[in-house]
């Protein structure tokens, strides 16, 4: 939701006139700053230029052993304890000695985590409390004893060399003293490089100057004016910046949010394609946002991953506060490193220079070398996606807004009337009573329960917007409560609420960060304080950047105080993450036993997969848009951001019916999969556009319901692995090279293939290429194509394009319900795609779909292989016997495969036979097609999904 025009609100927000106004498809980008509007970004490119300056006067390359860097490790403060490496580091001039500790986790992770050895006034430094597994109180470190420090000279110069060994790296760690500079060298190759272009500037903590002006002449240190706004900052400045550089790699991916290409574009340095500005991490409500551009948008993931042929590496920085990051890329890199001190590396690479405005310096480095242990690494630190709910993964019907009650259930008929499996339907502000939260517009909802019982009926559920603004009014229970109670963010001076507007008018925002006010507000979510919900009400959380109307840059001032004295400027990129958890834990606490939440936010940070899904926000209803939703999703799985889609459809303006229809044939590929419409658009549910769109529509939400249990499954994955849900193809195809840019298809899990239609042109042929040196299947005709294949489909409306690779195992439920609740207890199909060397492998994960029963043992876990014609269904390791798993396996019964369905087969078959629970029985089966495009047909087998069973084919 965005900038909503209504009648209502205009009258509220009159003075806003200059935000209102924006009414064309465009960002107005002087609501929004620009790095050189930046004083702390200014500071630190003023550095970075000095040094690259000083180092062409010394006449030197810029390389790890000979730049400018003013800052070495001080003498003899160098000392291994334990799992640590400690060392004390200073600026030449400042004289101020920086503590540095360079711990050494498992898997191979190396955490740098550095500030003041004695700093004048603490620094924020909850932001790993909140987001790190248990706080960062339970890291698995490595073994001390595993660890062996040497030091050396090179050149002259001390090096430092920590060495150790994970289960996938011969590593070590080397730290140069004069100038201070890291390298994580894995397999003998210099991986990730810190400071070796000298740009790392750390600014410590001082007193405010008298009179006479600010500390050494440096630009907006104690006080900086953006528009009309002043920030205050009577901390002074305390930003802190480093160089990181990836050797040997050409792309790097991640740090979300921005509407740019997958493959980050370089920010210096010029190049085909290259941005004017760097990429910024600061969640900001952004009115019709660019698209092709790094400017910051409503999430951010400082999680950074480089890729080449050989292996996947990565940086995660762990800072809450506004954050800059420039990318540079180098064909032949003047990198020095400790092999090859003074010479330029014939590797590529590129640079990454990481700028934040306050906080402590705390970094992990990933060695992966594989996609899949990177995410194991990652999940280490911020935990994986856990199990949603299942109805969370089904269709979702939403605009701003359903009128009434009546509105409501009249679109739930027309969705039955025209058989369109949905899960929920959604409900904006306009439900509320003047914009007060967790209240009904009595005249339009007079009775929401009966509303959602009648829902609740067929399986549905309802969503509701809860945003984190509170409406100033002593009447109102929520706001007096929590003014009574001391719960708002405080103004500057810490005196007063800090106010502002948003769609109430007169607004104030509950503090999260204070521990009372998180767990009071999730309060608020439980069934006997939200009148009017049921167990079926869900929450959609938004505006929480936090979106402040006539605040800077539409948000908070940064000097206003948090809970402990804290300024906004630190924690601001974590604000709408810690609304996002106080809201999932009210919804879990509200019924006994606890129940998975399902929670909607628009602002997100790493951490954020915990606690529910995200979107990407408010896009337009263009073919641009369209496009652009591939790398949004992708970026955001890559950097640890599951359950994530785009608004199908898209939020702004009346998207024709072929772009519709498109965008629902991309949307079912999303892995939160919503349709949603702004106040001013016309209506656009399935059913308005007419034939033959509705039946296109209709038959590919049908498709993503066929799809819930490899949804489901992959879920399941994610939850133990941390491995994203859609990936790039590099990730899948990881030694081809033509892949590392691709964005415009993607895999769904590692077996099926998306090349979506992104085109206004149904006529126009689509490109598309087969990797690797296997079969691939059309996911709806079987037809067979031999990879390597680079061609051109047709695809007419009617037509997606979607394959299965050779070598997987797909499982669906075949009858069509009205939402996934009634599919539950449905058979399952098994489709068998076949390698060239005759083998498939998959899997199939089943639990409640609701409670936490699977944590005690409640699931069928099944591995699937397909081997010398024999398919084959055995527990996983996980499955554990308990009286959960019993009770659970009992209501499961039932459920059958009632059919399998064995593509690309070579040879003709004729017979079938079943052995389960050690009875052997033959059944039919059905074999057609060619050599090349065979299918192999098992008519309910009646195998049950919770048995033991084989079944082979002759």
């Amino acid at each position: 939701m965005k900038l909503k025009r209504s009648t209502a609100s205009l009258l509220y927000l009159a003075a806003t006139v200059s935000l209102l106004a924006q009414v064309g498809l465009a960002v107005k980008q002087e609501d929004f700053k620009t790095s050189e509007q930046v004083a702390f970004y200014r500071r630190h490119r003023a550095f970075a230029d000095g040094v690259a300056k000083e180092s062409q006067l010394l006449g030197k390359s810029v390389s790890a052993s000979q730049t400018a860097s003013p800052y070495s490790v001080l003498q003899d403060s160098v000392y291994l304890d334990g799992h640590t490496l400690v060392a004390s580091v200073q600026h030449g001039t400042d004289k101020v000695p920086l503590k540095l500790k360079v711990s050494f986790l498992d898997k191979g992770i190396v955490r740098i985590r550095g500030q003041e050895a004695d700093p004048l006034k603490p620094r924020f430094d909850d932001t790993q409390k909140l987001v790190l597994r248990d706080g960062g109180a339970n890291l698995k470190y490595a073994s001390a004893g595993s660890l062996q420090l040497t030091s050396e000279a090179v050149n002259g110069e001390t090096v430092h060399i920590v060495s150790f060994r994970d289960a996938n790296n011969t590593a070590s760690l080397r730290m140069t003293e004069r100038p201070w500079t890291v390298e994580y060298v894995l397999n003998n190759k210099p991986s990730i490089l810190l400071n070796s272009k000298g740009l790392f500037h750390f600014e410590h903590l001082r007193e405010k100057p008298g009179a006479d002006g600010e500390v050494d002449g440096a630009d907006g240190a104690w006080e900086e004016t953006f528009r009309s706004w002043t920030d205050t900052k009577p901390r002074g400045p305390e930003s802190f910046g480093l160089d990181i550089s990836f050797s040997g790699y050409e792309h790097v991916y991640g740090i979300p949010e921005h509407a740019s290409s997958l493959s980050l574009k370089s920010t210096r340095g010029g190049g085909k394609d290259a941005y004017s500005q760097p990429y910024r991490l600061y969640n900001l409500d952004v009115f019709e946002h660019d698209l092709d551009s790094p400017m910051a948008l409503y999430g951010s993931i400082p999680f950074m991953v480089a890729h080449n042929a050989e292996s996947t590496v990565g940086v995660f920085w762990l800072n809450a506060a506004e954050t800059w990051i420039d990318v540079t890329r180098e064909k032949s890199s003047t990198l020095g490193n400790l092999f090859r001190l003074g010479t330029a590396s014939k590797e590529p690479t590129v640079s990454t220079h990481w700028i934040s405005e306050s906080g402590v310096m705390d970094i992990f480095l990933l060695p992966g070398p594989s996609a899949a242990d990177l995410y194991r690494q990652y999940a280490e630190l911020v935990e994986q996606t856990p199990l949603p709910r299942e109805f969370a993964l089904g269709y979702h019907q939403c605009r701003w807004n359903y009128l009434d009650q009546a509105d409501v259930l009249a679109v739930n008929d027309k969705l039955q009337e025209h058989a369109i499996p949905y899960d929920v339907i959604w409900l904006d502000i306009e439900h509320t009573d003047g914009k007060r939260y967790f209240t009904w517009d009595s005249g339009k909802f007079p009775d929401p329960v009966a509303m959602q019982k009648k829902l609740a009926y067929n399986g549905h559920q309802l969503v509701t917007v809860v945003d984190p603004h509170i409406k100033r009014d002593t009447e109102y229970r929520i706001w007096k409560e929590a003014n009574d109670n001391g719960y708002f963010v405080k103004n500057k001076e810490g005196t007063d609420n800090f106010q502002g507007w948003c769609w109430p008018g007169d607004s104030n925002w509950v503090d999260y960060l204070n521990p009372d006010a998180a767990s009071w507000i999730s309060s608020q979510f439980h069934l006997d304080k939200y009148n009017g919900s049921t167990p079926n009400l869900f929450v959609w959380n938004d505006m929480n950047e936090p979106s402040v109307f006539n605040g800077p840059e539409i948000s908070m001032d940064k000097d206003i105080k948090h809970y402990g004295g804290w300024e906004h400027r630190d924690l601001h990129n974590i604000f709408g993450m810690l609304y996002h958890k106080a809201t999932a834990d009210g919804l879990r606490t509200r019924e006994s036993p606890d129940k998975r939440p399902f929670v909607l936010s628009r602002a997100y940070f790493a951490g954020s997969q915990r606690y529910g899904a995200v979107w990407t926000g408010d896009n337009a209803a263009n073919w641009e848009h369209l496009r652009a939703s591939i790398p949004m999703v992708l970026s955001n799985n890559v950097a640890g951001m599951h359950f994530v889609g785009a608004d199908v459809g898209g939020f702004f303006g009346n998207p024709t019916p072929e772009l519709m229809t498109r965008w629902y044939q991309l949307g079912i590929w999303y892995p939160f999969f919503r349709a949603h419409a702004h106040i001013d658009t016309k209506r656009r549910e399935p059913w308005v556009f007419g034939e033959p769109y509705l039946s296109h529509i209709r038959n590919a939400i049908r498709e993503r319901y066929r799809l819930l249990p490899y949804w489901y499954t992959l879920f399941r994955e994610a939850s133990l692995t941390g491995m994203p849900l859609v990936r790039p193809m590099w990730m899948e195809f990881p030694k081809e090279t033509s892949m590392f840019s691709e964005d415009s298809s993607f895999m769904v899990g590692s077996a099926i293939l998306v090349v979506p239609a992104t085109d206004a042109d149904a006529n126009q042929p689509i490109d598309v290429r087969l990797p690797t040196q296997e079969n691939w299947y059309d996911i709806h005709s079987h037809a067979t194509y031999i990879a390597p294949l680079k061609r051109q489909f047709a695809s007419d409306l009617a037509t997606t394009l979607v394959f299965a690779r050779g070598g997987s195992i797909i499982p669906t439920r075949e009858r069509q319900r009205g939402s996934s609740e009634l599919m539950r207890r449905d058979p399952i199909t098994l489709y068998v795609y076949v390698s060239r060397t005759g083998t498939a492998t998959g899997s199939l994960y089943l639990d409640d779909g609701e409670t936490y029963s699977y944590q005690n043992g409640a699931f069928i876990e099944r591995e699937l292989s397909f081997e010398n014609a024999t398919l084959t269904s055995r527990p996983s390791p996980r499955t554990k016997l308990s009286p959960e798993q019993l009770e659970f396996l009992k209501a499961m019964s039932k459920v059958r495969v009632e059919r399998v369905v064995i593509v690309g087969m070579r040879n003709p078959l004729t017979k079938a036979v079943v052995v389960e629970n050690g009875q052997t029985r033959d059944i039919e089966l059905a074999y057609a097609g060619s050599k090349l495009d065979s299918e192999c047909t098992i008519r309910d087998p009646a195998v049950l999904v919770g048995n033991d069973w084989e079944i082979t084919l002759s």
